[in-house]
C-alpha cells in the first residue's frame, strides 16, 4: 500500500500561484502513475494532471493546460503541482493518488486509484 501525504494548501486571491506537493512512501510497483484530483464540494472529484515515474508522460485537464504544471522530484518519490493564475473556480481539496503503471487507460478516472492522500485545501477568493 502506498501512502501519500499532501501538503501546500492555503487562501490566496485570485491571479496568485500556489505549489503543493505530495510525498509517496511505500511503493510495492517498480513504476507509478501519480496523479492530482480535485473536488469541490457538490462536486464529482476531477482528474487535474498526472504524470508517470518511468518517463514523466503528463497529462492535463484542458481547464488547467497552461496554469498548472506538474513534475517530479529527483527521487520520483514526491510529485508537485505549480499552480499559476489561480482563479475561484480552482477553489477545491486538492487529493493526491497512485496507481501502477501496469493499469493502463485514462489517467482522470478515480476507481483506478487504490491509494489516496488526505488531501489539501485550495481556496481562491475573487
Amino acid at each position: 500500500q502506498v501512502q501519500l501525504v499532501e501538503s501546500g494548501g492555503g487562501s490566496l486571491q485570485a491571479g496568485g500561484s500556489l505549489r503543493l506537493s505530495c510525498v509517496a512512501s511505500g511503493y510495492i510497483f517498480p513504476h507509478y502513475r501519480l496523479t492530482w484530483f480535485r473536488q469541490a464540494p457538490g462536486k464529482e472529484r476531477e482528474g487535474v494532471a498526472s504524470i508517470s515515474t518511468d518517463g514523466g508522460e503528463t497529462y492535463y485537464t484542458d481547464d488547467v493546460k497552461g496554469r498548472f504544471t506538474i513534475s517530479l522530484g529527483n527521487s520520483k518519490n514526491i510529485v508537485y503541482l505549480q499552480m499559476n493564475n489561480l482563479g475561484p473556480e480552482d477553489t477545491a481539496m486538492y487529493y493526491c493518488a497512485a496507481r501502477s503503471s501496469q493499469v493502463v487507460g485514462q489517467p482522470f478516472i478515480p476507481r483506478t486509484y487504490p491509494n489516496w492522500g488526505q488531501g489539501t485545501q485550495v481556496t481562491v477568493s475573487s
